[in-house]
């Protein structure tokens, strides 16, 4: 078993603070651009800003860059770290569009970005549904995000342009096929990893990793054995995100404990857990997607996850993929230390706390 005590590494936190560096000026320079047209459009971009800037892991720009530096390039480059401030918007673009969807009202500690307007509509008494408004911004927000995302990309070399297409196009299938399998209380399980190989293992690790390897020219060659890579820890990366929804602690992750419930998240943990219920137990798992979750109601779904058998089956699937991905960084025809830090990232991202 892969040592969980690894921390985020420090190479890749100064990545992390050029790419919030860069995210700052970039934002500096729009907010005045637009301010000048109209004061209107200040305050989305300013929401936008404080969200990007308000936390996060820095998990897609640290695979991308960990990628890049196995490919012979540098961490300090500016093309990455325009790479990396680009996979930050277009993760923000995924969470402010993601929060609406599911009715999230917090993000990363603070309102989420339709709560942050409905509560502006509120204050200045404006006309209209508040809800309407403060989703539609948010949308709007999130559209601001990726097109910031789009020109901060204008660097990258052809292979790496195409590869952000396919990028963007499998994060809105995984976030698809998550909504409807909510809708529909799916507790397959082999619906349940294919969202996890869209909305996370390919979007969070696989196509970052490519990326990175792009920058340098060198996805031909590097492709295959940083999907051998990516697949595993980034499905290990989702579930490990999908315990911290049912057990996390909300003041590290920054949402709600159970809100992944109340929304009815079609998870590998609630189809396992289904998969072993008695009636009675299948009447609580029922209860999954009600917005009216309690806290009484998370504390005992927490516990059949656990006498079920769901939560240590998750656990162990998650160190069997971190075997695997372990062992294809092991195998990659890259530098040792980025092998060091892919292998420090893996043991990070699926044993992480928020």
């Amino acid at each position: 078993m892969a040592d969980r005590a690894a921390s985020f590494p420090d190479e890749l936190s100064l990545l992390a603070t050029q790419v919030e560096a860069r995210v700052a000026a970039l934002f500096e320079s729009e907010i005045t651009r637009w301010a000048a047209v109209d004061s209107a459009l200040v305050e989305p971009l300013v929401a936008l800003r404080d969200l990007v800037l308000a936390g996060g892991k820095r998990l897609r720009p640290a695979f991308c860059g960990a990628a890049h530096l196995g490919a012979g390039g540098a961490l300090d480059d500016p093309v990455l770290v325009d790479a990396g401030a680009a996979l930050e918007l277009l993760h923000t673009f995924a969470l402010v569009h993601d929060d609406v969807m599911d009715g999230s009202v917090t993000r990363r500690g603070m309102a989420a970005v339709h709560t942050r307007f409905e509560r502006v509509h509120d204050h200045e008494a404006l006309a209209g549904e508040r809800r309407r408004f403060g989703e539609g911004l948010a949308i709007l927000v999130g559209d601001f995000a990726v097109v910031y995302a789009d020109v901060l990309l204008r660097s990258t070399p052809a292979s790496g342009s195409a590869l952000w297409d396919e990028l963007r196009l499998e994060l809105c299938v995984g976030q698809s096929l998550d909504l409807v399998g909510a809708a529909r209380r799916s507790t397959d399980l082999d619906f349940a990893a294919r969202i996890a190989q869209f909305k996370s293992a390919k979007y969070t690790v696989e196509r970052p990793l490519h990326l990175g390897a792009a920058l340098r020219g060198a996805l031909d060659t590097l492709r295959a054995p940083l999907s051998a890579v990516g697949l595993p820890l980034g499905s290990a990366f989702q579930l490990r995100d999908d315990i911290l929804g049912v057990f996390g602690d909300a003041e590290l992750t920054g949402k709600p404990v159970g809100d992944d419930l109340r929304e009815g998240k079609p998870t590998l943990l609630v189809a396992l857990a289904a998969a072993q219920a008695d009636a009675d137990e299948r009447r609580l798992l029922d209860r999954i997607g009600s917005p009216d979750l309690d806290e009484l109601d998370v504390k005992s779904l927490q516990e059949l996850f656990v006498t079920t058998g769901a939560l240590r089956r998750v656990e162990h699937r998650i160190d069997d993929l971190v075997g695997e991905a372990l062992a294809a960084v092991e195998a990659a025809p890259i530098g040792a230390d980025a092998r060091a830090l892919l292998a420090r990232l893996a043991t990070y991202v699926a044993w992480r706390d928020h």
